[in-house]
């Protein structure tokens, strides 16, 4: 594999902007639909910015949950999430939906398989490599690969992986994929992907919905037409498939 492709591989998973989580509080709404927010690995709050805001103008409220990734276990960031998602969201009244991008989408299914929710609503899954990835089978034994944390080190796709550890949900569920042409990491990840997570492992049984969208895969969480996917999921239980390619 050529270096350009080691270091695009490189930034793509640790770059990251500083963390800063929010406490969470009770919600005392009148009727809004909550939505609880993940971002992906090696991020924060700050990155899902975009989507929080077309959530919220499509009458939402929204609820963001971080956590540290790079330092941090799979099961050290679940404990972290599931105290925040219980204090926000499980003593209401209203619905609660959830939406992840990438590593987010994982830490909401490991969530939901221990806490069910009477309230639960619908889940979308943004680029969420839900059997695995095959750059992190890759770099597992790189002499860098110390730097990415265990938690990126947990995103294969063998059998002992964290992906590969959850439950098929049993909850409404719609799954969006990522696409781009681009043939630098073919030797990494042959057939169709979004940069970093192929289109094949993103699919999920037991998925309500599945569509693929043109976008890479840390870009999805600012693309128009994830987030309208997004809310078409939350509104109606199904993706707007009148312009699939």
């Amino acid at each position: 594999m050529r270096i350009f492709t080691y270091i695009i591989i490189l930034l793509l998973f640790t770059s990251s902007h500083v963390y800063a989580q929010e406490q969470s509080a009770p919600v005392n709404l009148e009727a809004k639909e909550i939505v609880v927010l993940l971002h992906g690995l090696a991020r924060s709050n700050i990155a899902m910015w975009r989507l929080k805001m077309r959530l919220e103008d499509a009458g939402y409220h929204v609820e963001q949950v971080g956590y540290r990734s790079l330092t941090q276990t799979p099961a050290e960031i679940v404990q972290d999430i599931s105290a925040q998602i219980d204090r926000c969201c499980q003593s209401i009244n209203h619905k609660v939906h959830f939406v992840g991008h990438s590593l987010g989408g994982l830490l909401i299914r490991a969530y939901l398989e221990n806490n069910p929710m009477e309230n639960l609503g619908r889940v979308v899954l943004m680029g969420t490599p839900n059997q695995g990835t095959a750059v992190a089978d890759y770099f597992r034994d790189k002499w860098w690969a110390q730097f990415v944390g265990p938690t990126a080190l947990a995103l294969g796709t063998g059998e002992d992986s964290f992906p590969n550890s959850l439950s098929d949900p049993d909850y409404p569920v719609g799954v969006i994929a990522g696409f781009i042409d681009n043939d630098l990491n073919d030797e990494l990840l042959p057939g169709s992907d979004d940069g970093l997570v192929s289109i094949d492992s993103t699919r999920l049984k037991g998925m309500g919905d599945f569509i693929v969208v043109r976008s890479q895969h840390t870009m999805m969480r600012y693309n128009e037409e994830v987030a309208s996917q997004t809310i078409a999921y939350l509104k109606n239980g199904q993706f707007n498939h009148s312009g699939d390619q």
